[in-house]
């Protein structure tokens, strides 16, 4: 299974600047996100960045790195950009893999990977996990999909999709008063991607779509432009990257846990 890592790492976060150089058991912690996806099945793993400071060092630790602009909209716009420059042909797969998830399952890369290759007549492919409880279905931050029964999307949405009649006719509109229906799954997104090239270079070129601007979910404008994105559970669940400075005391707390469980000092 032949396909290509592109990890974007940018210096400037605004909850938290130069991110993938903060330590994490003495390592930046773009090169734990790196050692993760050179445990896939890819080919090749690529770190795009548009900082000096990251391409120096990603080099330190061997890693392939490719300089992008600056000025991209999107996390899209830069893996295009990157596929440009490496001259990938249009069937090509590229598999993105956010430089702030130093604990990334390598399966979860894989899984996007071959989802892609053994659906021909999807551009896009990416995972979702089953919602347990009423209170997320109705958070507006946890992004909800709805796919069929080949598993391909109908919908993201930070709405409560599919919407229960029956169930939540006039109980309010919070969903505390609320339970989930019977027989119906919900389901989160999980945000990594597998993209055809193909899809990359006709991204750049659509405007944002109105759904995109409305919900604030890029992948609408995708959906938009009739390109058909594969949606499957996720084999494994994924950990929670890394966004605050409080996320990434929590990330070291985990590793140290974990280096003295196998025995390192």
């Amino acid at each position: 299974m032949s396909y290509t890592v592109v990890i974007p790492a940018r210096y400037a976060s605004t909850r938290l600047p130069g991110k993938p150089l903060a330590d994490l058991a003495g390592k930046p912690m773009i090169e734990h996100v790196y050692e993760r996806a050179c445990e896939s099945q890819a080919g090749r793993v690529v770190i795009a960045t548009d900082d000096e400071r990251i391409e120096s060092a990603c080099a330190a630790f061997g890693a392939e790195v490719v300089m992008t602009s600056a000025d991209h909209a999107s996390g899209t716009d830069r893996l295009e950009e990157v596929a440009r420059k490496l001259g990938f042909g249009p069937d090509n797969r590229v598999v993105n893999v956010q430089g702030d998830e130093p604990l990334i399952p390598p399966e979860l890369i894989d899984q996007v990977a071959a989802n892609l290759e053994a659906h021909p007549d999807a551009v896009i492919a990416t995972l979702c996990e089953r919602i347990p409880d009423v209170t997320s279905v109705f958070n507006p931050n946890v992004v909800k999909v709805v796919f069929d029964n080949r598993g391909m999307a109908h919908y993201f949405s930070r709405a409560p999709i599919p919407w229960a009649r029956d169930t939540w006719q006039g109980s309010g509109d919070t969903g505390a008063a609320r339970s989930l229906p019977e027989g119906c799954d919900y389901y989160r997104h999980i945000g990594i991607y597998g993209y055809r090239v193909s899809l990359l270079r006709n991204f750049v070129t659509w405007a944002p779509a109105p759904t995109e601007i409305t919900e604030s979910l890029e992948q609408l404008r995708a959906l938009y432009n009739g390109a058909r994105i594969h949606v499957e559970e996720a084999c494994r669940m994924p950990p929670a990257g890394v966004d605050t400075a409080e996320d990434l005391e929590r990330l070291r707390q985990i590793m140290m846990t974990r280096q003295k469980g196998a025995g390192h000092p």
